[in-house]
């Protein structure tokens, strides 16, 4: 059963010697691996407390835990552009495991239908995720998350791919699409990098028309720095995507990646083909309608799209 807000408050009043909580409530997106509420001491400070809702959670959040105190040095020092969760205590759960309590960093999720083109957030955002991306991978390296080379990191999408495909549901067309691209050796040599690894919009905090501060970082990992971008190009308006890119391009230094966009556009393409698999593995009859109908969509659309492209050289 989820923990209560009133229950999550007191696990923070234990992880924080002191904490004097006044009021708690329930975030806005709480998500599905953690139980959080935010609680709000008598002087009036916001606190989140996250306690894991499975062993599984629990594991990511203690690799969490190591990964962050690296990326807070780099924000103090001014490399990274936002705050990331600072825990400054712990409490430990009667099923094992540790509830983990931060100050909360201001801002709102980001909207990205509301990015607009020019050097407002869209160029912020472009700049934040290059700032990333330029972190040593040593920060990831240190506290024993997954680090991929390039050729690796292909492979690990081809098994992706293949096991998609061994579903039979996905259309013939998308499958020649991937594969043909997972096959160009060239679109597949790039500099790996330190990567989130689930950027999203309720991932992003905005304050003040700038990004304040990024979460959820128990998927980071070294590997590729499209995975980072493909879910803006997917989902903002093309021209903000463009002033997106454009910052970012200029905060990398000595960025060769001329493939950068068509593996950030496979990206989000193949994430499909995981959400499919997430259903079949865990036998989830509406994840798998769902990601079959957005398969369709897809292999429509790129059908179209591929249709236009032929007539325009025609």
């Amino acid at each position: 059963m989820p923990r209560s807000p009133l229950a999550l408050a007191a696990l923070a009043t234990v992880a924080v010697p002191g904490l004097d909580a006044y009021d708690v409530r329930r975030p806005a997106q709480p998500g599905t691996d953690y139980d959080v509420a935010v609680v709000i001491d008598a002087q009036r400070r916001r606190w989140v407390v996250r306690a894991p809702s499975s062993a599984a959670a629990g594991a990511a959040l203690e690799a969490e835990v190591d990964l962050l105190e690296g990326l807070a040095e780099h924000a103090t020092s001014g490399a990274l552009p936002f705050a990331v969760p600072r825990p400054v205590g712990f409490a430990h759960l009667p099923e094992g495991g540790r509830a983990a309590v931060h100050a909360e960093i201001p801002g709102a999720p980001l909207r990205v239908d509301t990015l607009r083109p020019g050097p407002g957030l869209a160029a912020d955002l472009g700049r934040a995720i290059a700032a990333l991306h330029e972190l040593p991978t040593s920060v990831v390296e240190s506290v024993g998350l997954p680090v991929y080379e390039a050729t690796e990191y292909r492979q690990r999408r081809q098994a992706e791919v293949d096991e998609a495909a061994r579903t039979g549901k996905v259309p013939p067309a998308l499958l020649r699409r991937w594969e043909e691209q997972l096959e160009d050796v060239a679109m597949w040599r790039f500099r790996p990098t330190v990567v989130h690894g689930d950027l999203s919009a309720d991932r992003v905090l905005v304050h003040d028309g700038k990004v304040s501060g990024v979460l959820g970082w128990g998927d980071a990992v070294v590997a590729d720095p499209a995975d980072d971008l493909s879910w803006l190009l997917v989902a903002a308006p093309p021209d903000a995507a463009d002033s997106v890119m454009e910052a970012y391009q200029l905060r990398r230094t000595e960025l060769t990646d001329p493939h950068l966009l068509r593996r950030a556009f496979l990206a989000g393409e193949l994430a499909l083909a995981r959400w499919l698999l997430f259903g079949v593995r865990t036998g989830d009859d509406e994840v798998v309608a769902d990601a079959v109908a957005m398969l369709q969509d897809l292999d429509e659309h790129t059908r179209l799209a591929e249709a236009e492209s032929s007539a325009s050289y025609a």
